[in-house]
């Protein structure tokens, strides 16, 4: 039997280290545009939604294509995560009736992440893999990260790794920060993207920029100059 999949995409309008980044233009469209694009482009959704309580984001969301779930205004301040939103649209697209399998949640700040990668990280779930995620490795050594004291000094994160050489420690990826899929059962139960059983679609650093910052957006130009998205 076919499943039934819904992306959503989270765009709330208060961000403050790039102000009003999810519509801000790169390479000639708005960023979420991209997001729009490879999610209508990867074929399995039944729907796109983008959830936002901002009106210029919701407008730009439906120009390019997509579907507006309206956010509570409790669900859009600083302190509120991606999870709760996820879990609020889910209950209430059920009390309207609409049920859904898999629920993907796609960021909108990672323009170059592509239809295939959606692909990729969605056709992970299956008998025993509930939790999927898109990774990447890291550009420094893990292992070797330092903390900061109270009095300025530094010391190992992890005294007992940090003399070990790159080749003799294990493969560490990292959640690139744009691409989750979840049963929704499974999803409602943990109320977590890292949830058991989790696997993960490993994509190049290239197309894992997640524009948080300007320099964030001048990486992606390069990376998009370079066809990284292509």
């Amino acid at each position: 039997m076919q499943r039934r999949a819904i992306a959503v995409i989270p765009a709330r309008g208060g961000s403050k280290r790039l102000p009003r980044k999810n519509i801000l233009d790169f390479q000639g469209r708005p960023i979420i545009a991209w997001t729009i694009d490879a999610a209508r482009e990867s074929g399995l959704f039944e729907r796109v939604l983008v959830s936002t309580e901002d009106a210029e984001i919701a407008d730009v969301a439906r120009r390019s294509g997509a579907e507006v779930a309206a956010r509570p205004a409790a669900l859009a301040g600083d302190t509120v995560g991606v999870v709760a939103v996820c879990l609020d649209l889910l209950e209430r697209e059920a009390a309207a009736g609409c049920a859904y399998d898999i629920m993907t949640c796609l960021y909108a700040t990672a323009p170059l992440r592509t239809a295939g990668d959606i692909v990729a990280v969605t056709g992970l779930l299956g008998p025993g893999c509930d939790f999927a995620m898109a990774v990447t490795g890291y550009d420094l050594p893990p292992l070797q990260a330092l903390r900061r004291d109270g009095d300025g000094r530094l010391a190992p994160m992890w005294p007992e790794w940090i003399s070990l050489r790159s080749q003799d420690t294990p493969e560490l990826l990292v959640d690139n920060g744009s691409t989750y899929a979840v049963s929704v059962e499974a999803f409602r139960r943990a109320k977590t993207f890292y949830g058991p059983g989790l696997r993960g679609h490993a994509m190049p650093r290239g197309r894992s920029v997640d524009i948080d910052t300007a320099e964030d957006m001048e990486l992606a130009a390069f990376y998009a100059a370079r066809g990284a998205g292509a």
